[in-house]
């Protein structure tokens, strides 16, 4: 890439962050957006199962009386649509609506590839928890996407089984470790949980919550504080946990994890919001069996959580309706008939507060019949989550985490040692792409 076209995306990222009104010539705005009479019609990149019939109701109601048509393409998620999206917009062919997880927004942003809507859908801002408005803005007055779904981070355990062996549920992370070894002396051939190596989303959030800020600021510089120490504290507490066997080592989602979920050798998972999907599938025999509580705090009386998922709807910048598709965007993920479809036919947990305990979600799910409050209390959770803080090469930072964290857990040695190599290895990246790195 030449220089000029490379400080310029140094540049760029930075005034992103910053919200430096340097950020005009950092991509497309509403200014780019033209009056529009007559017939529009947009393209929405997206991989949530079932958004074509979301998107019928827009076509057959506010898009038909604006003259906007919305049409779905099928996509992967994950990495995979990130490099499709840069990939159509360096050939300026990307479609106007994309589908965007929170922390593939700053690499979006940085690549010049989104556009700010604040003008079309800054009013929204009050339909969101403070903490999930955060990662579509970056920490800016420029708004680069409207929240679709979060995943509030919570704990869950066999309501059963913590009766059985006389255990508390936790309200703090030492309690949490206690009642771990406290189940080990009961009933040795049973643990509490797994630390799981194989999903880099659900240490993030363990992190987040914790306070650390992977990605900040210094100057016209990118801060990359990964082993800062509130993730240290974290990294040290599951790593030690690991190392005496008070939990277990083995990663999630495998035939193995689902079938101690569902035999009761382990009896609780530190997961989100959409845990009760996960379950149904892993853990069927033990249906009804479950409650879910509050993630354990690290100080007693502090109420906050982290994220686990979630993703937005953003306007790219080469759309050339941006005004339209901002409009879409916002209807998308504020109107009350679209978030009850996206509940009904995608499974999501919408992000906008007053969806969460509405309609599709005035119930608990089925598999926590047995827990009448359970949306009512996610909902109070979801208010708490802590601000994110995301930086354009998340994907080299998580990818290294399962490496150097799942040969840590495997061997049971030096969970630090493990987190400074992410430090090492994303550093080392952003440095590689031409970004300046304080030190």
């Amino acid at each position: 890439m030449p220089n000029t076209k490379r400080s310029r995306l140094v540049a760029c990222t930075i005034a992103v962050a910053l919200g430096a009104t340097a950020l005009a010539a950092c991509g497309s705005s509403d200014s780019d957006s033209k009056a529009e009479s007559g017939p529009v019609s947009l393209t929405y990149w997206t991989w949530t199962p079932g958004m074509d019939k979301v998107v019928d109701l827009w076509n057959k109601g506010p898009g038909k009386k604006d003259q906007i048509t919305v049409t779905v393409k099928k996509q992967a998620s994950g990495d995979t649509l990130v490099t499709k999206i840069l990939t159509a917009h360096k050939a300026k062919t990307a479609p106007d609506l994309v589908q965007a997880e929170y922390q593939a927004l700053p690499t979006l942003v940085s690549n010049d590839a989104l556009a700010d809507i604040s003008k079309q859908v800054g009013d929204a801002k009050s339909d969101f928890a403070e903490g999930v408005w955060q990662q579509t803005t970056l920490g800016t007055d420029a708004v680069y996407a409207v929240p679709q779904d979060i995943g509030p981070m919570m704990f869950y355990y066999r309501a059963d089984l913590f009766k059985k062996y006389g255990l508390k549920v936790p309200t703090t992370w030492d309690e949490f470790a206690e009642t771990a070894r406290a189940l080990k002396k009961k009933a040795p051939d049973k643990d509490l949980t797994t630390f799981s190596a194989n999903d880099s989303g659900l240490f993030a959030g363990l992190a987040q919550q914790a306070g650390a800020k992977w990605w900040t600021t210094s100057g016209d510089k990118w801060k990359v504080g990964i082993n800062d120490a509130a993730t240290k504290k974290v990294a040290d507490f599951w790593g030690g946990l690991v190392k005496e066997g008070a939990i277990d080592n083995q990663p999630m989602y495998t035939p193995s994890w689902n079938k101690a979920l569902n035999t009761g050798k382990q009896i609780a998972w530190v997961s989100a919001v959409w845990a009760p999907g996960t379950l149904t599938t892993a853990a069927p025999d033990t249906k009804g069996k479950w409650a879910m509580a509050p993630l354990p705090q690290w100080s007693a009386g502090e109420n906050v959580t982290g994220s686990w998922g979630g993703s937005s709807t953003a306007v790219t910048s080469d759309s050339a309706h941006k005004e339209a598709a901002a409009k879409f965007a916002a209807w998308l993920n504020t109107d009350g008939t679209a978030l009850q479809a996206l509940a009904k036919e995608s499974g999501i947990y919408p992000a906008a507060t007053n969806a969460q305990t509405s309609g599709a979600f005035a119930t608990p799910p089925a598999y926590f019949s047995n827990q009448s409050d359970f949306y009512t209390k996610a909902a109070e959770i979801a208010k708490t989550t802590a601000p994110s803080a995301w930086g354009p090469n998340v994907n080299v930072a998580y990818t290294t985490f399962n490496d150097a964290f799942g040969a840590a857990a495997k061997n049971k040695s030096d969970f630090t040692a493990a987190l400074d190599k992410m430090q090492d290895a994303t550093v080392a990246d952003l440095k590689k792409q031409g970004f300046e790195v304080a030190q």
